[in-house]
């Protein structure tokens, strides 16, 4: 404890130099003027954003450089992700996966991925409007489709893409998306995409939809509301049946995204719909990923069967202008939905860790926000530097756990986030927390300290854009 204290001692000395450094303008690059002739290859050296994230990058070194504590982002597991990895040599207890059941490294999902590279190649090697509609897309979408209650499903080459295009595709100028305050980027994306106007209601709150749509539905054509059935960064559900009946009062349509509800929530991990026993119909376009829970890379859609068919042939993104998802993500899919129909038990372990890890930090006094111990479980350390100590003191002990900083979330709201899986054990779980507990203890002491960054843009006003 004595060097860790030592540790936090010179990084905040470091912080304090950059910062010092930093308001007299001695190291923060100059853009260029306009006027000037930036050259070859420095069309985008001045460009603000990447002005920004190179600045971010080497505080975040000036920091592990001072401390000679280990650098927490882009790890390179040696194996596959899953609850125990081992990166640079060393064994690490991980948190830091999607990987909710194991199925991206479950011997049938592997297998099933492998045969169908045998069969079908490594790629679909065309758009799916021209020859590259592979059978298995049509099985994959049956069962999402069915999962839902939903008329047709459609799955894509990427989660991100799919929220971005299905906006994009289905709003216009006269349109608003009414987005979650906490909804994802990909959400946000496509609303930029579409051209639409964005609002926000405040999180998870029916009464905050119903005012906003009350001020404004009425001047515009369509209206989307934007929500999630399990929110990434809270590790709470949405609260769909409630949000839809107020989208429904004002003639608004509705999107869920699933991306970290299909295969975590409902009794048999087929997602919100399961989980509340919703009718399909409560929301018109179901959204999700297959890169989470399901062991796999892609994204889906699920709805009404005219709506889907549309989507296919004209939406950019989706199966037109790009090559749908590769046999081997396919397969592997469809082999996870009969791994987690065949062992519920892997539901019901992933469930279980969420349950004793959440009591375990509670009991140690620990801020876990609006969580409702499910897998996804926030640990509240407000400021960056804070947040950043914390997550690289616990990778030094050997636990991996995602610091997320500001304005991923909102300054103060600064978190470690950990992601249980079924093959966590119960040691590993509590071992976290007394580590983490000691940790946190040394972190008090520390000011709150915030690298400075600008403000992502927003042309309608403050909306917190969570990653993944």
């Amino acid at each position: 404890m004595t060097d860790e204290r030592a540790i936090a001692r010179r990084l905040l000395a470091g912080a304090r130099e950059r910062d010092t450094a930093t308001s007299t303008g001695t190291d923060r690059p100059t853009a260029a003027r306009t006027t000037a002739r930036r050259g070859p290859g420095r069309q985008f050296a001045d460009h603000p954003a990447v002005m920004a994230a190179l600045e971010k990058q080497a505080a975040i070194q000036h920091l592990i450089d001072a401390t000679g504590l280990p650098h927490p982002l882009f790890l390179s597991p040696e194996g596959h992700n899953g609850a125990l990895i081992r990166s640079g040599g060393n064994e690490l207890v991980n948190y830091s996966s999607y990987n909710y059941l194991e199925l991206a490294g479950h011997p049938r999902v592997v297998r099933a991925a492998n045969e169908a590279a045998e069969r079908y190649g490594t790629s679909a090697s065309a758009t799916r409007i021209v020859t590259g509609e592979i059978p298995l897309y049509g099985v994959l979408e049956r069962r999402l489709a069915d999962i839902y209650h939903a008329g047709a499903a459609l799955v894509t080459s990427s989660g991100f893409l799919t929220n971005a295009a299905v906006i994009g595709f289905l709003l216009g100028e006269n349109d608003v998306a009414v987005c979650d305050s906490l909804a994802h980027a990909s959400l946000v994306a496509g609303t930029q995409w579409a051209g639409c106007r964005r609002v926000a209601f405040r999180h998870n709150d029916p009464e905050s939809l119903a005012a906003l749509l009350r001020s404004c539905r009425h001047r515009f054509d369509r209206a989307l509301v934007i929500i999630e059935g399990h929110y990434s960064m809270d590790g709470d559900l949405g609260a769909i049946a409630e949000i839809a009946s107020v989208a429904r009062t004002y003639d608004c349509a509705v999107l869920v995204d699933e991306a970290h509800a299909i295969g975590v929530l409902g009794p048999t991990g087929l997602g919100s719909r399961e989980h509340f026993e919703l009718p399909g119909d409560l929301v018109d376009i179901w959204a999700g990923s297959l890169s989470k829970a399901l062991g796999s890379t892609g994204g889906f859609i699920a709805g009404d069967a005219d709506l889907v068919r549309a989507v296919k042939y004209a939406a950019p993104g989706m199966a037109l202008y790009t090559a749908g998802p590769s046999p081997s993500n396919v397969a592997a899919v469809l082999a996870g939905l009969d791994v987690m129909a065949d062992e519920p038990d892997r539901l019901a372990r992933l469930w279980s860790n969420a349950r004793l890890f959440t009591d375990a930090l509670r009991e140690r006094g620990m801020n876990l926000a609006d969580s409702q111990s499910t897998p996804i479980v926030p640990v509240i350390v407000p400021g960056e530097i804070r947040a950043g100590y914390a997550a690289a003191a616990l990778l030094q002990r050997g636990y991996n756990a995602g610091a997320i900083l500001s304005p991923v979330v909102p300054a103060g709201t600064e978190r470690l986030r950990f992601f249980l899986t079924s093959e966590h054990t119960e040691r590993q779980l509590l071992d976290t927390a007394d580590q983490l507990g000691e940790i946190l203890d040394i972190v008090q002491h520390i000011p709150d300290l915030t690298i400075g960054a600008p403000e992502t843009p927003d042309r309608i006003g403050p909306l917190p854009i969570p990653d993944r």
